[in-house]
């Protein structure tokens, strides 16, 4: 009888903003964000086996399985498992590949966390946030599974609190590169760092949106059109953009009078990641 698959969230999460500060001596880029986390994302389901063998039960389109972050996050804990520990790997996909909303980064820490419990590899939090950050700089943030400020190359955690918000994320039909837009001589550097205890939404901003907004049409778009209904912006390097409801009919509402080139979904931001929640984690 073929063992039932165990099945884990992964969460979604939005940059709520994205200052750009500098740039280290290696060229990695000095930012500050605040991470929040959604109650929306993928499943990743796990069946464990003692053969040894790590498989993607089906492949995502155009990633090749040794680029396939879920591959790579399970051979890379492999060395702290017990000798011939195994597992095949169920991705159920809901969130855009691409979006600037953690997809790959948050599937990941799904699996770092899940199959150190399964493979009874007893790392914490910290040893397991390090082997991510080796996969992703947004790793770290769902391995700890707190909202929280970011700053460095975004691995300087600290995890904070945000009010309920509701959250309705549009994605238009649009490859971004990330390493485009950070290579790009275009892109504002010098964004003074703030205070994060005088946080506030409205007196922050994405460093990279203007920027996407001239190569990537469809992106400006989305947002002059979003924004006649709440504040709106766009999250990390993009193609995914949001607007902020106090209410979920609020955002629903919109949600359907979205345009159909445009795919979306309503979440709530949380401060804890469902999945900390599934592991009995409720602190990182």
């Amino acid at each position: 009888m073929a063992e039932k698959i165990k099945w884990y969230p992964s969460p979604a999460k939005l940059n709520l903003f994205l200052h750009i500060n500098g740039r280290y001596e290696n060229g990695y880029h000095q930012l500050q964000s605040l991470f929040q986390l959604l109650d929306y994302g993928d499943d990743i389901g796990f069946v464990v086996n003692h053969k040894n063998e790590i498989n993607i039960a089906e492949q995502i389109s155009g990633v090749p399985e040794h680029e396939n972050l879920v591959y790579r996050a399970a051979i890379a804990l492999k060395p702290f498992a017990a000798e011939k520990s195994g597992c095949t790997i169920y991705i159920n996909k809901r969130l855009p590949l691409g979006g600037g909303i953690g997809g790959g980064s948050s599937n990941a820490a799904t699996v770092l966390l899940v199959l150190n419990q399964l493979w009874g590899c007893n790392l914490d939090t910290f040893a397991l946030a390090d082997i991510g950050l080796a996969l992703g700089a947004d790793v770290p943030i769902f391995v700890h599974g707190n909202t929280a400020f970011a700053e460095g190359v975004g691995e300087v955690l600290l995890p904070t609190t945000t009010p309920e918000k509701w959250y309705l994320v549009a994605t238009p039909n649009v490859a971004i590169s990330t390493k485009a837009i950070f290579t790009s001589v275009d892109l504002p550097r010098n964004t003074p760092k703030i205070d994060f205890k005088t946080y506030r939404f409205e007196e922050t901003h994405n460093d990279c949106q203007t920027l996407v907004e001239k190569t990537h049409k469809e992106v400006a778009n989305l947002l002059q059109w979003l924004v006649h209904y709440a504040p709106s912006r766009m999250t990390g390097t993009g193609a995914s953009v949001f607007a902020v409801f106090d209410a979920k009919e609020n955002a629903d509402k919109v949600l359907h009078l979205l345009p159909e080139c445009y795919t979306g979904f309503v979440a709530k931001g949380v401060n804890l990641s469902g999945l900390h929640i599934a592991l009995g984690m409720q602190h990182s």
